[in-house]
């Protein structure tokens, strides 16, 4: 590929790391989540959300379970103002809700920001500069030390208001573009602004460290989460906050090490939409946590509902592979990846205990999913395990192995030269029209039973081809009996193979299904029956694989 000698690494590895955390196996304990959908979510969107909009969805992330919400930059726009305004002046926001706003470091921002804040029980006042190399020699053309000004500004104004505001206030510092800024430096600018903030352990200060523009593998982020942790002072009175963007596709991993490296707490969005290829997708994040067995201590027990809410606010699309939360993330269409987890589902549902169901790294029911409608989908890949286990989840039907086998087939067939999916009710029409009471063009519609040492013997009312009959056959038992008189009124030595019968339902009236197989010049035919009888349910099955016969001859 062309022109790949102008680019080189933009990041710096940091000294004096041990990594040692890259020995942990996995995050112990939820962090802080902090939801930045309504600021940096949705100032990624085409049309951003209106009022009612963003009220909608503020609400619903509460109901989440996010106890921190960066709700916007209420200098930047007065829909932004006014949002805020609603929420504290329409008593919107919990008691236990801290709501963030976002604020550069200059003066009118900042008395703007405080303002819109007024009243407000808890906040978090976010205040950020950029402080990479290219942002101070391209955009700003400042040296370090005016950069490091511009953040002291900012923070001194900021403890200025602080100082005559009402309520809970407290502070975040983000070194923006800090994973392109030397390590020395971040820390540096962070420490200056630490010092004029004095946290307490009751006051503790957030230091953030963006991703703004992800420029390494995972690991070089996490160290320079590590290095930032060792060289922060104050640090017992610090949360240390990420905010991985996902330039590369890495900001769950990003994330991941930067927590096992420290970090205390994560910004990010549902779903991981934001500014290019997004933010850290809080969904998958947690929900990584959760199939390890740790409490994300967010509910996405029911995320069709929250796709709703999401899809609907912002005109954003989840994608169908999105993980956890896209359409297709617990489907199998594999015939032996169907096989399995049918298989899986049978052993659990036998054994109990942890969840290890092949193919499913979750209990797909845990996010609100049903198995039937979304684990086992049925197109031309699928297989004879899938197809069963859609008839006996859904239909209560348990065919015989080599029964489920053919009509695997039959059903792979329909849906290869149709070119599509085929929906469980679908399956369900299939296997009835063609397998279930057939009757053309032979068809018993009476039958009597004799029974006399040991043996059965049969009086059939059959009709075949338009013309009725009564024939009569002895057999070892009654379907015997009836398929000795049928193969003489047809005259073809074919042989009874199987049969399997069950209920259908279970009570005492249940219906009772039955299956049968018949073998004719070394070809298999299977029928079904269905019938309040369990005697005359596996007759008709009996005449269905017949008839299967005839058709083929």
């Amino acid at each position: 590929m062309k022109n790949y000698e102008k680019y080189t690494r933009q990041y710096f590895v940091p000294e004096g790391v041990t990594m040692d955390w890259m020995r942990k196996d996995r995050i112990e304990k939820a962090p802080i989540w902090c939801s930045v959908d309504l600021r940096d979510g949705n100032q990624a969107l085409v049309i951003p959300m209106s009022l009612e909009e963003k009220l909608d969805f503020f609400k619903h992330l509460c109901v989440l379970g996010f106890r921190e919400i960066e709700i916007g930059f209420p200098a930047a726009s007065e829909t932004e103002y006014q949002f805020c305004r609603t929420l504290i002046e329409q008593n919107l926001i919990p008691d236990d809700v801290t709501i963030q706003v976002l604020t550069q470091s200059r003066e009118h921002i900042i008395a703007k920001t405080f303002e819109a804040i007024d009243g407000a029980k808890n906040a978090i006042v976010h205040l950020y500069n950029s402080t990479s190399v290219a942002q101070r020699e391209q955009v700003f053309r400042k040296e370090k030390a005016e950069i490091v000004e511009i953040a002291k500004f900012g923070a001194e104004l900021c403890k200025k208001y602080k100082a005559k505001a009402k309520g809970h206030i407290q502070f975040e510092y983000s070194p923006e573009s800090f994973t392109g800024t030397e390590p020395e430096f971040a820390a540096e600018i962070c420490n200056e602004v630490i010092k004029i903030w004095e946290p307490t352990p009751e006051d503790k200060v957030i230091i953030n460290l963006p991703v703004t523009v992800s420029h390494s593998m995972p690991h070089v982020y996490a160290a320079q989460v590590e290095y930032m942790c060792k060289n922060l002072r104050d640090r017992e009175n610090l949360i240390i906050s990420l905010h991985p963007h996902n330039d590369r596709g890495c900001a769950v991993a990003d994330s991941e090490m930067g927590l096992l490296a420290g970090g205390d707490r994560i910004e990010g969005t549902l779903f991981g939409n934001g500014e290019r290829t997004g933010n850290v997708d809080i969904i998958t994040l947690a929900l990584n946590m959760f199939a390890q067995g740790v409490d994300p201590e967010l509910d996405f027990s029911d995320l069709s509902s929250i796709t709703e809410v999401y899809e609907r606010v912002t005109g954003m699309h989840v994608y169908e592979r999105q993980p956890y939360s896209g359409k297709l993330v617990f489907a199998a269409f594999s015939g032996s990846h169907q096989d399995a987890i049918a298989k899986g589902m049978k052993w659990r549902e036998a054994h109990g205990g942890i969840w290890n169901v092949p193919y499913l790294p979750i209990d797909p029911s845990d996010v609100g999913r049903v198995y039937e409608a979304d684990v086992i989908r049925i197109n031309s890949q699928s297989g004879k395990g899938g197809i069963g286990y859609i008839l006996e989840t859904q239909y209560n039907h348990v065919l015989p192995p080599k029964m489920r086998e053919v009509f695997g087939y039959h059903v792979k067939s329909i849906s290869d030269h149709e070119h599509r999916e085929l929906m469980p009710k679908e399956v369900y029409d299939i296997f009835v029209r063609d397998f279930v009471n057939l009757s053309e063009p032979l068809n018993v519609s009476k039958v009597s039973y004799r029974e006399t040492d040991e043996i059965v013997e049969a009086t059939l009312t059959v009709s075949y081809r338009g013309e009725e009959r009564v024939m009569v056959a002895s057999g070892n038992g009654s379907l015997n009996a009836v398929n000795n008189a049928i193969k003489q009124l047809l005259g073809k030595e074919y042989s009874l193979e199987t049969y399997a019968q069950h209920a259908l339902e279970e009570r005492s009236s249940s219906r009772a299904a039955s299956y049968v197989s018949i073998t004719y010049q070394s070809r298999t035919y299977w029928g079904a029956g269905i019938d309040s009888d369990i005697t005359t349910s596996s007759v008709k099955a009996l005449v269905g694989a017949v008839n299967k016969m005839l058709a083929d001859a």
